[in-house]
């Protein structure tokens, strides 16, 4: 096999989320430098062994290394039923705590932070999947230092200006938010699609994402063995991104039957204009 079981890691603000843990996801989060302590979330997206089987594992070297705080798993109920008996067998009493979140395979908001949300869409595979799209809530404007000075605007009033807000002075006299503040950054935004087959509904519900990682286990010549076997091609990733309206694409789970991934991205770029990126071990992708 050319390429390692499932896994991504998101670096949000110096805290680590892991999705999917298929096997060696420790070995290369030791490889790539990725400290143990940071990681805070695991999101599994179904119970299929190269999506989980590296969990039991990953959390018991968590504990060897004396991790502490906790660290909140996201499953389906079977999952967090098999993942207790596991680490209650091989590893006893852990360093930190471990939260089970328990997903349904249906839309709904299940990590809802101050500055990020985390939600799962229902998939359509074998078993109940879902995927997750990351959202990074809107950020504030910045405020004009120069302007700020000029109306000798009160630090009382920041916090509103920088929410948008107009400032009133003590004569009624209205200052435009335009004229104390300039744009906000950027949020950004990330799609993971997990083993599915094609379906409509899944490009409705990702509809927006700026980045989107899809699955694309089959090339056009073996496309007839894509639904029956709930996955997706090239082609059917490239053509839910563009009607996601994404602005770049993420190719992965690619059937260890290539030797290449070639075919995948071509394909994927008949249907879809905007980037595509075959994924591979190792590769750091900015989302911003």
């Amino acid at each position: 096999m050319r390429h390692l079981p499932s896994c991504q890691v998101i670096d949000f603000r110096d805290r680590l989320m892991m999705i999917d843990c298929g096997e060696g996801a420790q070995l290369q989060m030791r490889r790539m430098g990725l400290k143990f302590s940071r990681l805070r979330h695991i999101f599994i997206s179904h119970m299929h062994g190269d999506h989980f089987f590296g969990l039991p594992g990953l959390l018991s070297t968590m504990t060897l290394h004396g991790v502490g705080g906790t660290v909140t798993v996201h499953v389906f109920q079977e999952g967090a039923d098999i993942l207790r008996r596991i680490m209650e067998m091989f590893c006893g009493e852990t360093s930190f705590d471990i939260e089970y979140n328990i997903i349904r395979p249906e839309r709904a908001i299940i990590l809802d932070e101050p500055a990020l949300t985390v939600e799962t869409v229902p998939l359509f595979h074998r078993v109940p999947t879902v995927g997750f799209i990351f959202r990074e809530r809107p950020k504030e404007r910045h405020l004009r230092g120069d302007m700020v000075k000029y109306f000798n605007i009160p630090l009382s009033k920041l916090p509103a200006i920088k929410s948008g807000a107009d400032f009133i002075r003590d004569d009624g006299t209205v200052i435009a938010n335009s004229r104390l503040t300039t744009d906000a950054d950027p949020s950004v935004s990330y799609g993971y699609i997990s083993d599915t087959a094609f379906d409509p509904r899944t490009i409705s519900a990702f509809r927006g994402v700026e980045t989107l990682y899809h699955e694309a286990t089959y090339a056009d010549a073996e496309a007839h063995k894509a639904a029956p076997r709930g996955h997706s091609t090239a082609r059917e990733a490239g053509k839910t991104a563009r009607k996601a309206l994404a602005k770049r694409l993420i190719l992965g789970h690619f059937s260890k039957m290539y030797t290449t991934e070639h075919a995948h991205t071509a394909e994927a770029a008949q249907e879809f204009g905007g980037e595509i990126i075959a994924a591979n071990e190792g590769m750091r992708i900015s989302l911003l």
